[in-house]
């Protein structure tokens, strides 16, 4: 599934900013919130995109 695989790659890219401001003095807060916002949205479109293929399959089903 490409949509995941571009998901996963997001989701790398937003870790590795995290642990970048980690490794300075401190994070302000507002780059842990937008970091946090950032996956919180990424999480919301991983589960969007497979209900949304669950669904689909669940509506080819043949039931006769």
């Amino acid at each position: 599934m490409i949509e995941l695989d571009y998901l996963g790659l997001i989701l790398q890219r937003l870790a590795g900013a995290l642990r970048a401001l980690r490794d300075e003095r401190g994070s302000p807060a507002i780059e842990t919130v937008l970091i946090t916002a950032g996956l919180a949205a990424l999480a919301i479109a991983i589960v969007a995109i497979i209900a949304a293929k669950v669904t689909s399959t669940a509506n080819n089903i043949p039931t006769k």
